[in-house]
């Protein structure tokens, strides 16, 4: 199984950032990877581990945001779709630079 994490944490403040560096710290020292930016997974092998995950999850949280865990099964997760964006550039592939002389 894979435990989810998916997070919003105010960092305006010079607090709120403390807190939102701690907590990411603390999160990946209990064994959670980034997948993308505020989205954290770890590997999780039976619930008992999900559900003590999510208690050390649930001390460790900043007084304000929101944390969301989601428990899937590995067939989920492997079911996942990665999807990338095409390259913004401002090079123009079509002929309308081309000049005939």
């Amino acid at each position: 199984m894979r435990l989810l994490l998916f997070f919003d944490l105010p960092s305006v403040t010079k607090e709120e950032k403390r807190f939102f560096s701690r907590f990411v710290k603390q999160i990946k020292k209990n064994g959670f990877y980034m997948l993308q930016e505020s989205v954290y997974v770890k590997l999780a092998l039976d619930k008992q581990i999900i559900d003590s995950t999510i208690e050390k999850v649930n001390k460790m949280l900043p007084p304000n945001g929101y944390v969301i865990v989601l428990p899937i099964t590995e067939k989920q997760f492997n079911n996942m779709t990665i999807m990338l964006g095409e390259d913004n550039s401002n090079i123009i592939s079509t002929d309308e630079r081309l000049i005939i002389l």
